[in-house]
């Protein structure tokens, strides 16, 4: 099955809400939280394995403040998770979505390492 037919599947487990910034907050604040509660840890742990603030994180999590790609990237690596987990809605955590998410994943990296070779082949003709 192609991975935008799979992409599709995953947007209707959405239940067809309204993707806008208010929705995004609250999906990386649940999946932030979720994955804070896996591995239990406190928000004080956390807060010290990524160099932010107890106060910054509780506000992250409770909607209060929105974060930046750096501020993913520390999350991420600190609750050892790949940084589009926090984008995936409530129950697409299971193992079939996850399957269409790697599959995805392997699609888009073939994708990127074809266009890098194309890239560096037209570089070598050019010279």
């Amino acid at each position: 099955m192609p991975f935008f037919i799979k992409l599709v599947r995953m947007k209707e487990m959405t239940n067809k809400e309204k993707i806008d910034e208010k929705y995004l907050h609250q999906l990386i604040s649940v999946n932030i939280k979720r994955f804070r509660s896996l591995l239990n840890i406190s928000q004080l742990s956390l807060a010290s394995d990524t160099g932010l603030t107890h106060n910054f994180i509780n506000d992250i999590e409770n909607c209060k403040k929105g974060v930046s790609i750096k501020t993913l990237a520390k999350l991420a690596n600190a609750l050892d998770v790949e940084p589009y987990q926090f984008f995936l809605p409530e129950g697409a955590h299971n193992k079939e979505t996850m399957i269409y998410v790697k599959d995805f994943n392997d699609s888009l990296q073939k994708i990127v390492n074809e266009l890098t070779q194309q890239y560096l082949a037209g570089n070598k003709k050019g010279k």
